[in-house]
């Protein structure tokens, strides 16, 4: 390995400089009759605390990891700083839009944007460069120009586009109202709304350019078209199309300014505080037990934990068999594990010259045949190479780490090849598994200096993330990034709800609805409408009735580059 680089794959414990939100877990710091309990402090859970919060509520949240905020948490190591999870986010230019409302809601408008440049997204397919521009003219004119022969294809995908944002609210509202309403809901949904990607565009065009290049952004949801579900796809392609935003001060800071409103009504987020088990009685959820032994009681516990590990880890074998669970989960699978590399620059992103565009690598357009033919040999080329810029897109990050400049690049991968350790503990499990990560870590360093031949030397520092780090810190046990698989089959399901068939027990997360930053955020919402029931209304009346932060009461230096 060159003398260039500082590498950390055999860290043992947390740097002295983390990011760290919340409270650390005491059971002397404990309050009594709490309304809800919180398990996971992933946004889906903080979005659902803080909005029972906002409705007089007192809410426990209650997070194993040593920082709050789940896949949007922020660490740092040697100098610098990068975000887990969170790497772009749609809409925050429309204060109108439910995304922006329910930022604004949960933060009291404290958190502030900053957005990418106007070409967010970037595709390489093979030798083919697609440039993604912020706006729906734009995003027309990006395929029109490559593709001038499918224009009439483009404008039909586009007409689909703006109807699935109106079926996709259906589906939701489907979630939380009785179920004989929702059955009535799903049948007027449209014929394309659960069928794959790749057979909706495919019925548009026979094009295999085109589609490959529509669906650029399939890394999102972690599933290639052939596989995925049109609806999926449609809301990441509609979120996204008036550009890329960025929290200022990090991701951290979602989690840093949604506390303060759990706070207010006498709620908590501890860290440290793992849950061992949900406490059932008469067949009705009443609290949890913490690995300590105590027993912390309420009447609603919410599970931010996803639902394989609420129902296979966290509850009586018992209660799970009465549930009807185990049939229910032969129709949902885990999504697709991660390889994170986060990598340290000596260098501002001007001296250095990093774009704040994401680069998504691909080997041609032919994404399924990719992604099946990496799972047969997950030692070879990988279908996908995710590079984003956090120092770019962040214009506090030059302020707070002067000097440096950071990337993060993800990429798909298999579980069964890092099994063998999945006993071991976090930065102990020895040399062939550190070996194993630099040959992973090279390979990507490659893909990177292929697109960015000036950084070849100028890496100070990095280190790899493997499923078995995801496993070991979000507790998800194939290292899976969003939760359950984005697949037809998935949003088939009827029983697949916030409000679960115990009693007491909600799901709340990507789980509840969909994957992202957004897609927890709104099941966050959707559970709290759930436990509400009929208040419901007033807390979605209140909420959009509250003004969205204008943008002249931010501090200047918090504005950036905030509206496009």
């Amino acid at each position: 390995m060159s003398n260039n680089f500082a590498t950390s794959t055999a860290a043992s414990d947390v740097g002295p400089n983390d990011v760290r939100v919340g409270r650390r877990y005491r059971v002397s710091r404990l309050d009594t009759n709490y309304d809800a309990i919180v398990i996971g402090s992933g946004i889906g859970g903080l979005t659902t605390a803080a909005c029972l919060s906002k409705e007089g509520k007192k809410v426990l949240v209650l997070e194993q990891h040593y920082t709050a905020g789940g896949y949007t948490h922020s660490y740092s190591r040697n100098g610098y700083e990068w975000g887990v999870g969170v790497h772009y986010v749609g809409e925050m230019n429309l204060p109108e839009s439910l995304p922006r409302k329910l930022f604004d809601y949960v933060t009291d408008g404290k958190l502030a944007w900053s957005s990418m440049d106007q070409n967010y997204d970037r595709f390489y397919l093979g030798q083919r460069e697609i440039n993604l521009r912020a706006g729906k003219e734009n995003f027309r004119k990006t395929f029109v120009d490559a593709f001038p022969e499918e224009e009439d294809a483009i404008d039909r995908y586009i007409g689909l586009l703006d109807k699935a944002t109106i079926a996709m609210q259906m589906y939701a509202v489907s979630k939380i109202v009785p179920r004989f309403i929702s059955s009535a809901l799903k049948m007027i949904l449209p014929r394309w709304f659960n069928k794959t990607t790749y057979s909706v565009l495919s019925g548009l065009t026979k094009n295999e350019a085109l589609i490959g290049a529509i669906t650029g952004q399939w890394g999102d949801c972690g599933v290639p078209p052939k596989k995925s579900s049109f609806i999926s796809h449609s809301v990441i392609a509609n979120h996204y199309i008036n550009g890329g935003f960025y929290p200022v001060g990090g991701a951290s800071e979602i989690a840093r300014k949604i506390i303060p409103i759990i706070q207010r009504s006498g709620g908590d987020v501890f860290t440290y505080a793992d849950v061992k088990e949900i406490v059932i009685e008469k067949n009705r959820a009443v609290g949890v037990r913490m690995v300590d032994g105590t027993v912390i009681r309420s009447t609603t516990i919410i599970s931010n934990a996803g639902l394989i590990n609420t129902f296979e880890k966290l509850l009586p074998e018992e209660c799970v068999k009465r549930s009807g669970y185990a049939k229910q989960r032969k129709r949902v699978d885990h999504s697709m594990p991660h390889i994170g590399l986060y990598i340290g620059l000596k260098g501002t992103t001007e001296e250095l010259n990093l774009p704040n565009t994401n680069f998504w690598i691909y080997q041609d357009e032919h994404h399924d045949d990719n992604v099946a033919r990496f799972l047969a040999n997950p030692t070879g080329e990988y279908p996908l190479v995710y590079i984003s810029f956090p120092s770019t897109k962040d214009p506090s990050y030059a302020r707070r780490y002067p000097g440096t400049s950071t990337i993060e690049i993800v990429a798909p991968t298999s579980y069964e090849i890092f099994e063998s350790w999945k006993d071991t503990a976090w930065g102990k499990r020895g040399e062939e598994y550190d070996a194993l990560k630099e040959k992973i870590a090279a390979q990507l360093l490659e893909e990177l200096y292929k697109k960015l031949p000036q950084l070849r030397g100028k890496i100070s520092y990095y280190e790899v993330s493997t499923p078995l780090s995801t496993s070991w810190f979000s507790r998800y046990g194939r290292g899976e990034l969003y939760g359950l698989d984005h697949t037809p089959e998935r949003f088939n399901q009827t029983w697949l709800r916030p409000k679960t068939q115990i009693a007491g027990l909600y799901l709340t997360g990507q789980d509840a609805l969909g994957c992202g930053v957004v897609g927890a955020m709104i099941g966050g919402l959707l559970c709290t409408l759930s436990i509400q029931g009929l208040k419901g209304a007033t807390l979605a009346k209140r909420m959009f009735a509250d003004p969205a932060v204008s943008y002249d009461d931010l501090p200047a230096a918090e504005v950036g580059k905030s509206a496009i």
